[in-house]
């Protein structure tokens, strides 16, 4: 319906005199039902080019649609409404088909080809493998997945990718904190191999000290800036467990960092299954060394003359790009700043040619990711083809209070522990529910109510309704069939109020991918639930008479199909009973 509306009111905008070319007219839902179903302010952002009325403009715009473009079918009516908005409302006609549409795709209903022969590849979460998945990382994660799941929708060939740093100095740092744990370990009293003499001789050396700015007591060679969250601890001891004291006398932390970055990546692929997030590829940073990737793009680089010496350091020349300065690629210690890989992984990533790369960053990106597209424009590779989603971070609310949560520290909350306590399904869609460019408090309290107030129960709970109707409608020899149902008998204004809700669904899968606004989605759902709501509390279904049961039964049934196939994308279950 809006595709046809809006090639008609371009056809007629052409026949106008001084429309400028290629002008489109923008198309909208009004907020109030009364004013029709779409409609188009065209006429008010033509008025001063055209130096006539809005009214004026949109009586002629009227008049040669009805003329020239209206086709009964779809429009029953347009009307113009204060200074010049158009309304256009459906017919009865169109809106049965595509209930009737809605019925015969059943679980297709909402896919779509506008992607077809498109490959997309998508990266997100790329936490480093330091330490557990926090809260800020499972939003990255549900949007990530949810515009991943889009994109399938509407044809992609969708790849899922997490790019891990695993090359850093962050990495020694972590292999310096569980060695350090794993001497703390060694050194208690009951281990099976506590009376051994290398472990005695060890035991009177080892010391302990209070970490700065902290009131924990740790090993005296525990880092300054280690990580002390009890996960290093439980890989330390299964280190211990496993090899003994017999990594004592190792020469480097190599073995205690690759067990661990083993450990917490096999523990981030957990979690992330526990979302319902499988990713296709595991990208890691190191991978990108040891192919020679990273130096032949800084050679590639300064091929081009973009990059100099100063100060011991190798500069990259931003301000030449539109930056205000010039970018560190090296350190004057001869270690790679963060930036360089990534220019060096998302040449990787033209190299695989998809029609669109998108990554998922957090607000703390936002100065630094236009550094690697002036760095793939400079090796002339089509950085339009990089989109970026950034998303601002989260706030636990507990009771109207917040949860403090930090990063190295040991007090985060992890996104296990968060599932725990409000199950996959409601974190999924909480962090959906929000526009990604909105700072998100989480409230715990009402994630974990079973009442119409929490989102995710209230869309759960009209799906299980329906369900429970059509079951019990089957229990009396009521079956549902949309073949016989006689759908023109849909004349209530809560049925026709949920067909309207219903059929925009393929519509609204289309813009939330292209988009890539997940949380729009999640709104429509909770629409579409509250218009079903209505019409279950208007219109009886069980006790009507047989073709009046049997029609709104087929209305039921194409409700619980929106829902279910909305709630499949942003991840959810969709209960029968609850």
């Amino acid at each position: 319906m809006k595709e046809y509306l809006r090639s008609a009111l371009g056809r007629v905008l052409r026949t106008m005199k001084n429309v400028p070319t290629g002008f489109l007219p923008e198309l909208s839902v009004p907020a109030n039902p009364d004013h029709g179903d779409f409609a188009t302010n065209c006429a008010m952002q033509l008025a001063r080019h055209l130096r006539r009325s809005p009214r004026a403009i949109a009586d002629e715009i009227v008049a040669a649609f009805m003329a020239k473009e209206h086709d009964p079918f779809y429009v029953q009516s347009v009307t113009i409404a204060g200074a010049g908005f158009i309304n256009f409302r459906c017919s009865d006609r169109y809106l049965y088909r595509e209930l009737e549409s809605c019925l015969a795709q059943g679980t297709e209903f909402g896919r779509s080809s506008t992607g077809l022969d498109k490959r997309a590849l998508v990266e997100f979460v790329s936490a480093n493998p330091t330490g557990p998945l926090t809260v800020g990382h499972g939003r990255n994660a549900v949007l990530g997945d949810t515009i991943a799941r889009l994109l399938e929708w509407i044809g992609y060939a969708v790849t899922r990718e997490y790019y891990f740093n695993d090359a850093g100095r962050q990495m020694r740092v972590l292999g310096a904190s569980v060695r350090s744990r794993y001497e703390e370990v060694i050194a208690e009293d009951d281990q099976p191999f506590s009376t051994s003499a290398r472990v005695v001789q060890h035991r009177h050396s080892y010391r302990t000290k209070q970490l700065a700015g902290s009131k924990a007591t740790v090993p005296a060679s525990f880092p300054e800036d280690g990580y002390i969250g009890t996960y290093i601890i439980e890989i330390a001891r299964e280190l211990a467990r496993v090899h003994g004291p017999d990594l004592l006398d190792a020469k480097d932390d190599d073995c205690f960092e690759r067990a661990a970055k083993q450990t917490i990546l096999s523990d981030i692929r957990a979690t992330l299954e526990r979302l319902g997030v499988s990713m296709d590829n595991y990208f890691n940073e190191k991978s990108l060394y040891d192919s020679g990737a990273v130096s032949e793009t800084l050679d590639a680089l300064r091929e081009r003359r973009m990059i100099y010496e100063r100060d011991g350091a190798t500069w990259f020349k931003t301000s030449e790009l539109g930056k205000e300065s010039d970018t560190v690629l090296v350190k004057y210690t001869g270690e790679p700043t963060y930036r360089l890989p990534d220019i060096a992984y998302h040449v990787d990533k033209m190299k695989r040619d998809y029609d669109v790369v998108i990554n998922i960053f957090g607000a703390d990106h936002i100065a630094t990711y236009p550094d690697i597209l002036r760095g793939l424009d400079v090796l002339d590779l089509d950085s339009d083809r990089v989109e970026v989603v950034i998303y601002q971070f989260v706030t636990l609310m507990r009771a109207g209070e917040e949860v403090k949560m930090s990063t190295r520290k040991a007090n985060f909350v992890t996104l296990d522990e968060l599932m725990d306590e409000v199950t996959p399904d409601v974190t999924r869609y909480f962090f959906a529910m929000r526009s990604a460019q909105k700072h998100l408090e989480f409230d715990l309290n009402l994630a974990r109510e079973a009442s119409d107030k929490n989102p995710v129960f209230y869309l759960q709970y009209a799906h299980a309704r329906i369900c429970s109707i059509l079951q019990k409608a089957a229990e009396i020899a009521l079956v549902s069939d949309p073949a016989l149902a006689q759908l023109t008998l849909l004349e209530h204004e809560a049925e026709i109020a949920l067909i309207k809700e219903i059929i925009q669904f393929p519509q609204i899968v289309v813009s939330c991918a292209q988009a890539r606004e997940p949380h729009r989605l999640a709104t429509y759902l909770r629409g579409v639930a509250e218009a079903f709501t209505r019409f279950y509390h208007s219109c009886r279904i069980i006790g009507e008479r047989r073709e009046v049961a049997l029609v709104r039964m087929a209305l039921a049934q194409a409700t619980g199909i929106t829902l279910r196939n909305g709630l499949e994308i942003l991840g959810i279950s969709a209960p029968e009973r609850m």
